[in-house]
């Protein structure tokens, strides 16, 4: 494509390349503002960037290149995303959208309100007491489901209900019990009703676990077929209950409000939802100091000016102050638009769920647009704050953070994650397998042992060092790390954050640096903070799984997967099952005493091995400490965490023969 044809073609790839990549719906705009294309994608950043890649088809490149910008709406999942699309391009009528839609609905399954209620698949909503669930995207998946209703359920086919003589066939095959002859009562026929209800509101689990016997009954007698059917219908049930906010058959109009905030940069979000549909998104973006709980009755107040485009029904968090916007709204706009308040999710009401997934939805879309807000200007506010404050040399455009994580000791990980320019700089995150403190909890090691690594291997390969290092963690592990970069000599600024009163301690200090609440600067060191607690932390899940996917009962003789199982079931841990007798772990396998003896004799062997390998690694690491607390005279500082010299060069040495997994 000539990209000279369209000057703001760079703007659309970069913010194609800048997208999340959660599902959602995308519009492009041309330079008038008018939609020109809608669009829904699994992955919004995968699917935009597909438009500047080579070979496009030529309506692509028209696109592309009458485009001036794009939006974005992220859902909770595609099938939500399928709904907003579908609303989107009949509200906007994009030029681009024209000839590859036909303007259809989505089906829904209709529960018809008479004595003995018939369902069905339909397109068609109308007001006549009926029961409606959907809107469903995957009509094939709808169709399968109530196929597999018929089957299961014996409830009338025949389209209008009359008095007969003798049944129909379907009574004859057992496909119906004949209400029309009067073979069942109207109380026992809509209880078949009532599970069917329960199992599409998703609360049919005496329903979905009656299918999955039928289907293990007919795998079990070789009817495959039949088993395969069951299968399909669970598969399409699991499709059909993925909840969505995005349509629903309630025809009032409401609005729903949330917001994001990152220091005084504050997003608001409001889904509007017009006769059952959400028809739009609007973004709002502002600066304020305010509390949270007061932002959004001070947004509400700016936004609704007039009645005029008042709905009925406002929804906000719970957590949310409203007395005032309440009586605003009433006496000052003459509305009686109502303000409804839903709690957090743990506290959510079962009939309140919709609204919630809602307000999620908008809080998620004012998230995305605050990551953008920092992306376009750069943190510069923060950064400057915290050269200031922390008098630093310089901007700290180049910020890497360190955190630790174990479990009782066990799979210690260091994250390190990086920041530049105020925001997240994922390529140069690394982790560090540490080996000092395996089996021992010991953060100021821990911390000692991934600096050491890391700023031993930039300093060997000339690399830059980073504008200021933080810790997560208060004074001792910033000593700790301090000691550390003056043994290397590395010359970097280090600042340690402590969780509990958010204080920001300096090396050798003896007072924190207390940051207002909403100081940009703080904020920064938070979501630093917040990345490398995360970072490490699905680190050492990693690890957990990957180790406990061959479990040490494994190795024991005469035991294979499913005497494993009932091993783990009933001992849980090695050291358990070698105090066990054999008689117990003879019954507990099925198996002769002899057997259960060689498994006893094997596991007390494997236990001894695990004790004096601990035993060994923690008098290492006792040796290691002591030399560590020592200055060069050999003694201790005053502080009590200062680093030898030959302690930091022989970690520093260590690091440099470990293997590259260690630091990926």
């Amino acid at each position: 494509m000539n990209t000279q044809i369209n000057p703001a073609y760079e703007k659309l790839h970069q913010t194609a390349l800048k997208a999340p990549s959660s599902s959602g719906v995308y519009m492009w705009r041309n330079h008038e503002g008018t939609v020109i294309y809608v669009g829904k994608a699994k992955n919004l950043k995968n699917r935009l960037s597909s438009y500047f890649s080579a070979g496009q088809h030529i309506k692509t490149r028209l696109l592309v290149s009458n485009a001036e910008n794009i939006e974005y709406i992220t859902t909770s999942n595609e099938y939500e995303a399928f709904l907003l699309e579908n609303n989107l391009i009949k509200k906007y009528n994009p030029h681009y959208n024209i000839q590859l839609k036909d303007g259809k609905s989505y089906p829904s399954l209709k529960i018809t309100n008479e004595d003995f209620p018939r369902f069905y698949k339909t397109r068609l909503i109308k007001k006549d007491g009926s029961l409606y669930f959907g809107p469903y995207p995957d009509a094939g998946a709808l169709d399968t489901f109530i196929d597999s209703l018929y089957k299961l359920y014996p409830v009338r086919h025949c389209r209008t209900f009359k008095k007969r003589t003798a049944p129909c066939m379907y009574y004859h095959i057992g496909r119906c019990k004949a209400p029309c002859c009067n073979k069942i009562s109207r109380e026992a026929y809509n209880e078949f009703i009532e599970e069917i209800k329960a199992l599409l509101e998703g609360k049919g689990d005496e329903t979905v676990n009656k299918l999955q016997t039928k289907m293990k009954e007919a795998a079990g007698n070789l009817e495959f077929e039949k088993a395969a059917r069951i299968r399909d219908s669970l598969k399409a049930l699991a499709i059909l209950q993925n909840q969505n906010i995005v349509e629903d058959f309630e025809s009032g109009d409401r609005d729903y409000i949330a917001h994001w905030r990152e220091g005084e940069l504050v997003s608001f979000t409001v889904l509007k939802i017009r006769g059952g549909k959400l028809l739009g998104r609007d973004n709002f973006q502002a600066e304020s100091l305010d509390e949270d709980d007061e932002l959004v009755e001070e947004f509400a107040r700016e936004y609704y000016t007039d009645n005029t485009n008042l709905p009925p029904e406002i929804y906000i968090s719970g957590r949310h102050e409203t007395s005032f916007l309440k009586f605003w709204i009433n006496k000052n706009l003459n509305s009686k638009s109502r303000i409804i308040q839903i709690q957090i999710e743990q506290n959510v009401q079962e009939a309140d769920r919709k609204h919630r997934a809602a307000l999620d939805m908008a809080q998620e879309n004012a998230k995305e647009d605050i990551i953008r807000r920092l992306r376009e200007r750069g943190d510069i506010p923060a950064m400057e704050e915290l050269r200031e404050l922390l008098d630093l040399p310089r901007l700290p455009v180049r910020i890497e953070g360190f955190d630790i994580a174990h479990i009782g000791g066990k799979f210690p990980v260091a994250s390190l994650i990086s920041f530049y320019n105020g925001n997240p700089d994922k390529k140069n995150y690394r982790y560090f397998r540490l080996r000092t403190t395996n089996g021992v909890i010991d953060d100021f090691a821990s911390m000692r042992e991934a600096t050491s690594r890391r700023y031993s291997r930039l300093i060997n390969e000339g690399k830059p060092l980073p504008d200021l290092l933080l810790i997560d963690g208060g004074i001792g592990q910033v000593n700790a790390v301090d000691g550390i970069l003056k043994a290397l000599g590395a010359d970097i600024p280090i600042a340690g954050l402590a969780k509990r009163d958010e204080e920001i301690w300096r090396p050798h200090t003896s007072r924190p640096i207390c940051l207002p609440k909403r100081s940009d600067g703080l904020r920064l060191l938070q979501r630093v903070r917040d990345e490398t607690h995360r970072f490490a932390t699905s680190r050492n899940q990693n690890l957990r799984t990957k180790e406990n996917v061959v479990s040490i009962f494994a190795s024991l003789p005469h035991v294979g997967p499913k005497r494993e199982v009932l091993l783990i079931k009933e001992f849980t841990t090695l050291e358990n099952l070698a105090l066990a007798d054999a008689d117990t772990v003879a019954a507990l396998l099925k198996i002769k005493t002899p057997e259960a003896e060689e498994i006893l004799e094997k596991a007390k062997e494997l236990a001894d091995e695990r004790k004096k390998s601990k035993e060994t690694k923690q008098l290492i690491l006792n040796s290691r400490l002591k030399k560590a607390a020592a200055g060069p005279d050999g003694k201790t500082s005053e502080d009590g965490s200062s680093e030898s010299v030959s302690y930091a060069k022989r970690l520093a040495m260590e690091a440099l023969d470990l293997p590259a997994v260690a630091e990926e």
